[in-house]
């Protein structure tokens, strides 16, 4: 009996010491559920709450030659906190301070990557790597990257493919240099254009915010983390901060409970459904409650009802924000608490989190909370395969971040995110036999087409709208004058640019608004800039830029009603963050575009269609409003029609989804066939009637006839891009499902309600081609 105790104890005694030397958590071969669980279970208390701190990294590296380390302040933070996280650690811009002298280039982030993954790694009691985030909304916010036109552009294009492309490039340059988490995208209704953050967002509307949030989710390798070029998208911000009181930001947003539930929760459910894995809370407050300590929204909503596997992030600093702007708590600690038991997981920041060791040790707050938390960064870092591979190669991410490719995509979104909303035939001009003066604040302003959240660029890789017109016509056709600046009233020479239009043929005129951060810039802690009246710098937009009025700032009005007092043809385009006042421009320029913020490839894209090159299918993401006192002026308000104001129209000067081209596009032979239950087929002719190859965007639209509840007047249900060559015909088709047909209820709950349905198809929201009906003859409960 004996002999076989001891048989027994060795064998078991051996069993351990092979799981000591092999564990779980180590082994490839294991699930990440099975591996998270045994390491968590190995973990202290200081480990677990490490996992859930992201600080922010642009000090934790030293560049020492051509080698990049690890600095003190991050080997101190790896020895007292032992964090999961960092965010920002390749971004360069005023705030960090790094510049195109100071900041990683691709080889030196991935480098940089490499040395704090292996300091971790080696420094750590169980090899724990860690995550790199990153700005991601229209590129990687760092040096060398290719930038995009921001969100506001993007959408402009109603071109999913498109952005998933985008997404795609994104994706592979983030995880060239070695981060793992995108910032992108960003899926706030944009209904409050004095917000400042309206240019990262992809407009007013639902469902084409979430048709194209979907698509950069796939971009970005939607959720299949095992693919080399797959990253963890962060969907920003839960939920309804796009519409903050009066327009500044962080204000409490006032919406109702029906009206989250049917326009801005539904981007985030698509965007989930398509594989993001992270969702970062906001700094707004919802009827009393703030959204980062909202357990309604972050547990009951997105855990239980939507399924959601992934981690939840605060906003930077927006757990202390509990505390210090909504007076909820008395101590960020307390704060820390309401936030995770609320349901936000990690600590974007890392301050605030690093503080409820001792709520747990004193019982007021559950370990358990804790481990749900960690767990969900633990399981996706395996799920990536970092603790098996958590190194990049340099060399790699040299030769395959900013490559000929991604600048030609870039040229392309440029392309279809401009749009022409005024000509009169001047439009496109002639290449050949034509003098032109180009003039403006943001005609040759590299940094005024980027938008906010770029970094420092090599002055090569921007394309300025007179350098993409020079590139057209030679730079012997071509006299350029600043006129004056965005904001500046001190810095104008509007005489110089009447006498520049003089002596030419026609004057292209650019006009705008500006997002450029510059090393005078003041920010506060979260990183958004603080608006100045002494320093008149070009930004007037970009976050924390919010505005009392949409009018064009500076001397910019006065310098166009000079030109255009030349009599010489007046070509505008607007580079701006959101839609400003365009009513001057509208009425009297000869031709009118916007380009929102068009990237480091937006001179060329902007060129291209004032030539013809391309033509213009760009349409509207936001309405333009006449007057700030129409605001909100979105076009799916719900019933009654608005009446007049005593000053003038309620309507918008241009509406969602408005847009023209160089031809002409004809619709005819609506057909609505059903083709199952609450399932349709809407199919039309499309022609192309003018002289030009085009793209025309049909929009389809439903118009609920009679419900249980205030329904909108009429709502896009979908949407595609259709290339025609001139005098061509394609019979287009939309699908209808029973989710177009949905609202929510009198008890808040989705349903599908027999009745009438108008079936709206146009080429923009207030401009509709073709209709007919049909009728729902069954309801259906969710």
């Amino acid at each position: 009996m004996r002999v076989r105790f001891f048989i027994f104890f060795f064998l078991f005694s051996g069993i351990l010491t092979a799981q000591e030397g092999n564990p779980i958590y180590k082994n490839p071969g294991k699930s990440p559920n099975e591996r998270t669980k045994d390491l968590l279970s190995r973990m202290t208390l200081d480990e677990k709450i490490g996992q859930v701190l992201c600080f922010l990294g642009w000090d934790m590296y030293e560049i020492k030659g051509a080698d990049v380390l690890p600095s003190e302040q991050f080997k101190n933070l790896q020895q007292e906190q032992w964090p999961g996280m960092f965010w920002a650690t390749f971004r360069a811009d005023p705030w960090t301070r790094k510049t195109l002298e100071n900041g990683l280039t691709p080889e030196l982030a991935a480098k940089a990557a490499n040395a704090l993954q292996k300091y971790n790694i080696e420094h750590s009691r169980l090899g724990i790597p860690i995550f790199l985030a990153e700005e991601a909304a229209h590129g990687h916010m760092a040096i060398g990257t290719t930038v995009f036109p921001t969100s506001l552009g993007q959408a402009a294009t109603f071109n999913p493919e498109l952005l998933e492309e985008m997404g795609r490039v994104i994706g592979k340059e983030i995880r060239a240099q070695g981060a793992h988490i995108a910032y992108d995208p960003i899926l706030d209704l944009a209904r409050e254009p004095r917000w400042s953050r309206v240019e990262e967002t992809f407009g007013e509307d639902p469902v084409l915010v979430s048709t194209l949030g979907a698509s950069m989710v796939k971009g970005l390798g939607g959720g299949e983390l095992s693919k080399p070029n797959s990253a963890i998208s962060t969907l920003k911000h839960f939920v309804a901060y796009g519409v903050p009181e009066s327009g500044i930001n962080g204000n409490a947003s006032v919406v109702s409970k029906r009206d989250l539930l049917e326009n801005y929760m539904p981007p985030f459910k698509k965007a989930i459904d398509a594989g993001a894995l992270s969702v970062m809370t906001s700094y707004n407050s919802i009827d009393g409650i703030p959204s980062t300590m909202n357990k309604e929204y972050l547990t009951d909503i997105l855990r239980k009802e939507w399924g959601f596997k992934g981690f939840t992030v605060s906003d930077l600093y927006s757990i202390e924000g509990i505390k210090s702007s909504h007076f909820i708590t008395e101590t960020v600690q307390q704060a820390a608490i309401n936030a995770m038991e609320a349901g936000t997981n990690v600590d974007l920041g890392g301050q605030a989190f690093a503080k409820l060791k001792e709520a747990i040790k004193d019982g007021r707050m559950s370990e358990a909370v804790l481990d749900s938390a960690a767990s969900q960064v633990l399981r996706l870092k395996f799920a990536m395969g970092l603790f098996d591979n958590p190194y990049v190669d340099p060399e790699k991410a040299k030769k395959e971040v900013h490559t000929a490719e991604s600048v030609e995509l870039a040229r392309k979104m440029a392309q279809q995110s401009t749009v022409l909303l005024e000509n009169n035939g001047i439009l496109p001009l002639s290449k050949k036999g034509l003098k032109l003066a180009v003039i403006g604040p943001n005609a040759d302003m590299m940094y005024n087409q980027l938008g906010d959240y770029t970094a420092p660029q090599p002055e090569q890789t921007i394309i300025t709208v007179l350098e993409g017109i020079v590139a057209k016509v030679g730079a012997s056709n071509v006299v350029y004058e600043k006129g004056c600046a965005i904001r500046d009233t001190t810095d104008s020479n509007i005489s110089a640019a009447v006498k520049a239009a003089q002596n030419t043929d026609v004057t292209i005129v650019v006009v705008g608004g500006s997002s450029a951060r510059d090393f005078n810039t003041r920010f506060q802690a979260t990183g958004a800039a603080e608006a100045n009246t002494k320093i008149q710098s070009d930004m007037e937009s970009g976050e924390g830029n919010d505005r009392q009025s949409l009018e064009l700032m500076g001397h910019q009005l006065k310098l166009l009603k000079a030109l255009k007092a030349t009599g010489k043809p007046l070509v505008v385009v607007y580079i701006e963050g959101r839609p400003l006042n365009m009513n001057w421009a509208s009425a009297n320029a000869d031709a009118l575009l916007t380009a929102w913020y068009p990237g480091e490839q937006g001179g060329n894209g902007v060129a291209d269609v004032l030539f013809g090159d391309y033509n213009p299918s760009g349409r509207l993401p936001i309405s333009v409003p006449v007057n700030t006192g129409q605001l909100p002026v979105y076009y799916n308000k719900k019933n009654p029609k608005a009446h007049n104001y005593v000053e003038g129209s309620s309507d918008a000067l241009y509406p969602f989804g408005y847009g023209k081209s160089y031809t002409r596009f004809d619709y005819s032979n609506l057909k609505i066939a059903q083709t199952g239950n609450f399932s349709y087929n809407v199919s039309f002719d499309l022609t192309n009637t003018g002289n030009y190859d085009g793209t025309e965007i049909p929009q389809l639209y439903l118009r609920d006839e009679v419900a249980s509840t205030v329904r909108p007047m009429k709502q896009l249900a979908n949407f595609s891009p259709v290339f025609l060559k001139k005098g061509e015909t394609k019979r287009v088709q939309f699908k209808l499902t029973k989710d177009n047909f949905s609202l929510i209820g009198i008890d808040y709950k989705p349903v599908v309600e027999a009745g009438d349905f108008l079936i709206l198809i146009g080429a923009s929201s207030n401009d509709i081609k073709l209709k007919d009906k049909l009728t729902l003859t069954n309801s259906f409960v969710y």
